[in-house]
């Protein structure tokens, strides 16, 4: 048999790039393992489970292509797993322990279905088999508990004098919500809410999470700069209606995160367009193409747009978000591959370091 090494194969290797990440999968380090012997064994860890079949099977084939071609003859072996990668947090910022990611879902106003967005984003991840939590830090105006019905298992205290979250969809929940009457307004001023942003991040048991979604209040106050200084926000996602006056606001958000350091993951843009279940007409209430342009005026992944439903509308009122009611209807769908996008946004981040992230480009 020809020579082969272990340098052999590792710089096969390196003519093949991950998906989203300007870097071959040597250097972004999820080729763990090379063994050169009777056989090649090839060892990778990928960053994300949140990965269609048809795509993650591509993508192991272009490996073992790659290897059988620098393999003289010899069986190949490809041992895949699944970790999902993180970057490790700042000494002052170490609060979530056992949570890998946090992504922030914003708005630059009230009104776009943000909390929608976060509701069913959060489930869709989980979906794909992510451990996932959901924070409604929307202090003022919390939203989720509504949204989300009744708990399998309510919020309350631990052992441990530890929160305990809520349990909704095997989805770890929190939100001042649960805490005031329905009906009582939350007056607080800015070191309050400070406070009890960062009684949610610490005495929290979040367990072990691979993603914590956080549905941030509209705009860019109190509540987004806390937890921009207590926890690291793996990156963003801005939701808007592509109207002219709600993509405005949006670029004043994304001003916000970029001077805070916090990546964009992408912009979304909802009640895209309204589809006539009768006669399939499309009708582009808000206008249409408002996030898409906006994504590319600020250089930012475009992630898909969301159109008008009755039923997400009723989902959302019921408790029963249309991910988890009508898991099979085209909105659910459309959530489930906005949950693959973002968490490719996330790998793709956490693969390339602190650096901007190249542009989206997912494998289908």
């Amino acid at each position: 048999m020809p020579e082969v090494s272990e340098a052999v194969v590792k710089d096969a290797l390196r003519q093949v790039k991950y998906p989203e990440v300007a870097k071959d999968v040597v250097a972004c380090g999820i080729v763990k393992r090379v063994e050169v012997g009777g056989e090649i064994r090839v060892a990778v860890e990928l960053p994300t489970m949140v990965v269609p079949a048809p795509a993650r099977e591509a993508f192991e084939q272009r490996l073992r292509t790659t290897i059988e071609g620098v393999a003289g003859g010899r069986p190949v072996k490809l041992d895949v797993t699944v970790k999902v990668a993180s970057l490790p947090p700042p000494a002052d910022k170490n609060r979530l322990r056992g949570v890998k990611n946090v992504v922030a879902v914003a708005s630059g106003k009230g009104g776009v279905g943000k909390s929608t967005v976060a509701v069913n984003l959060a489930l869709a991840l989980g979906k794909w088999g992510a451990r996932v939590g959901l924070l409604d830090a929307d202090v003022f105006g919390p939203s989720i508990p509504q949204m989300l019905g009744t708990p399998t298992r309510p919020a309350g205290g631990t052992a441990d004098q530890k929160i305990g979250p809520a349990l909704y969809h095997d989805m770890s929940v929190v939100s001042v919500g649960f805490f005031v009457d329905k009906g009582e307004a939350v007056v607080w001023r800015g070191p309050m809410v400070h406070k009890l942003l960062q009684q949610f991040l610490e005495d929290v048991d979040w367990g072990e999470l691979d993603y914590l979604v956080i549905d941030l209040p509209p705009g860019t106050g109190d509540v987004q700069l806390s937890l921009s200084q207590l926890i690291p926000i793996t990156g963003a996602v801005m939701v808007t209606t592509p109207q002219e006056v709600a993509v405005i606001d949006v670029v004043k958000g994304i001003s916000m995160f970029k001077k805070v350091e916090v990546p964009i993951l992408g912009v979304i843009e909802n009640m895209s367009y309204y589809v006539c279940p009768r006669c399939g007409n499309h009708d582009e209430i808000f206008s249409r193409g408002g996030g898409r342009k906006l994504a590319q005026e600020v250089e930012a992944p475009f992630l898909g747009e969301v159109p008008i439903d009755a039923k997400v509308r009723a989902g959302g009122d019921a408790g029963v978000p249309i991910v988890v009611g009508a898991p099979d209807s085209e909105h659910a769908k459309i959530f489930m591959d906005l949950a693959v996008k973002v968490a490719g946004r996330v790998a793709a981040h956490v693969l390339s370091g602190p650096r901007r992230v190249s542009a989206l480009v997912t494998i289908r």
